[in-house]
């Protein structure tokens, strides 16, 4: 009676495969159920976060600074005309038709002012605000608003030169400088780049 070879004797013959012990598979060829090392893609860097381009940034904190001032001559106006209007109640009389009416006007005139000057740092500071997430019509709206705004500045500008003013000089200048760092800044291709890039 021959009984079956101890696997366990140094001296005996070689088991065959499949007989005795399960023999262990060989390890499956790379892509077939193992992951593999991922190389990055040749020529491409790794994605960096994306930061707004630096006159991109100057642009918004102008913004910001336009918008704050523009706040505070609305309320300069507004609290003018309100005292403009005290001022005229308190001396009107019926020989006095003619300064009261002046000065009705001058209260309606800074009335309208003040409104024009806090929907315009409505607009600007609603802009900057947008510069984080807004897109390309952020961007169109500022360069549409710079070239409107310099306009009024060239026009100060002109009339502070033939006046020889030099506030309105100054004051010209500078706003004509801010409206065109606003528009150059939308038309460079980081400023474009920014406001197309892709959002997930």
């Amino acid at each position: 009676m021959s009984y079956p070879p101890d696997p366990n004797n140094p001296y005996g013959q070689p088991q065959a495969p499949g007989y005795g012990y399960p023999q262990q598979a060989p390890p499956p060829a790379p892509g077939y159920g193992y992951p593999q090392p991922v190389a990055p893609a040749y020529g491409y860097a790794p994605a960096l976060p994306q930061v707004m381009p630096g006159l991109v940034t100057t642009a918004r904190v102008l913004l910001f600074i336009v918008g704050g001032t523009q706040v505070l001559i609305a309320l300069g106006c507004l609290i003018g005309a309100a005292a403009t209007k005290d001022a005229v109640n308190k001396t009107s009389t019926s020989s006095d038709d003619f300064i009261s009416s002046i000065g009705n006007a001058a209260a309606g005139i800074l009335v309208v002012v003040g409104i024009v000057f806090a929907l315009a740092a409505a607009l600007s500071i609603t802009l900057g605000a947008k510069y984080g997430k807004g897109g390309n019509a952020v961007r169109i709206t500022t360069i549409v608003y710079g070239a409107i705004a310099s306009l009024f500045g060239l026009l100060d500008l002109v009339s502070g030169i033939a006046q020889k003013l030099t506030v309105n000089i100054i004051f010209g200048g500078l706003w004509v400088a801010i409206c065109v760092i606003w528009i150059t800044a939308m038309c460079t291709q980081d400023g474009v780049n920014w406001f197309n890039r892709p959002r997930y």
